[in-house]
């Protein structure tokens, strides 16, 4: 390699010669003595590829804009025919109905060359059996593409499964524990037991009745004291059955309930 001082002083500077390849990080220069490339391994693909002979000449007559009911045989013919021998000298496979088609095409083009008698002069176009089957052809042709425009499933659209697991909403208790309502509602009982010989007569109670009383009391969207939510006038039977109508609303989860210290009040308020 010449180096930097060889250059200024050469009269004629060469420019080293670029590897045309670089093979396991060695730079080719020259091409190998051996190298064999096989007549095979360059693989030539043409932009159009047609399904079968009628696809190829539905092809060939709208490719120039052709009347398909009134085709130009010997036109078509020789447009096919150049097709084919391209097809040959890419050494493609040819089926054998390409083969057909071509010598149909020269069938109908010498019935056409061929003069007609007088009397056979209402003798059906030769191009009519091929006409027939290009209008066949090109039907099924529009129904599969068009078929083929429609969404499918898993190349337009995919199936999602999205795992989800088993959800168990459970509310958490009240703040307030049984023992704090124990002795709150005690103090009731105390008090209604001064009003228990005020009763000429026992009314009957429910207690689902009690829990829409206390629910419609408890509605404001403000807490509610929970000794306020009993009447010490009914005695010890209606205030009993007001504590089962709170204790079914709490199990319900209809009502909440909180004390904001220890041996505080208790407040009450409808949920939502």
């Amino acid at each position: 390699m010449n180096t930097e001082s060889d250059l200024a002083h050469s009269p004629h500077p060469e420019q080293e010669e670029m590897p045309f390849a670089v093979v396991q990080g060695v730079p080719l220069t020259e091409m190998p003595k051996d190298l064999y490339i096989p007549p095979d391994a360059l693989a030539v693909f043409l932009e159009e590829t047609f399904e079968g002979p009628l696809d190829l000449l539905l092809y060939l007559i709208k490719r120039q804009n052709l009347d398909i009911l009134d085709i130009p045989i010997a036109q078509i013919t020789r447009q096919y025919m150049s097709y084919i021998e391209l097809m040959q000298e890419m050494q493609l496979e040819l089926a054998a109905e390409y083969l057909v088609m071509a010598a149909m095409l020269a069938e109908i083009k010498s019935r056409m060359l061929l003069p007609r008698p007088v009397e056979a002069a209402e003798e059906q176009d030769p191009r009519a059996e091929l006409v027939r089957r290009l209008q066949e052809y090109e039907r099924y042709k529009k129904a599969a593409e068009d078929l083929e425009k429609l969404p499918r499933m898993e190349r337009d659209h995919w199936p999602v499964v999205v795992p989800f697991p088993e959800r168990r909403s459970a509310a958490p208790p009240p703040s307030v524990s049984l023992q704090e309502l124990l002795a709150v509602f005690t103090e009731v009982l105390t008090r209604a037991s001064l009003f228990s010989n005020h009763h000429v007569q026992r009314e009957p109670l429910s207690v689902r009745e009690r829990m829409a009383i206390v629910l419609d009391r408890t509605r404001g969207g403000e807490f509610v004291d929970f000794v306020r939510l009993f009447d010490v006038r009914e005695g010890r039977a209606g205030v009993v059955v007001t504590l089962l109508a709170i204790l079914e609303l709490l199990k319900e989860h209809l009502v909440e309930m909180v004390q904001n210290e220890m041996f505080g009040p208790i407040y009450v308020k409808a949920v939502g």
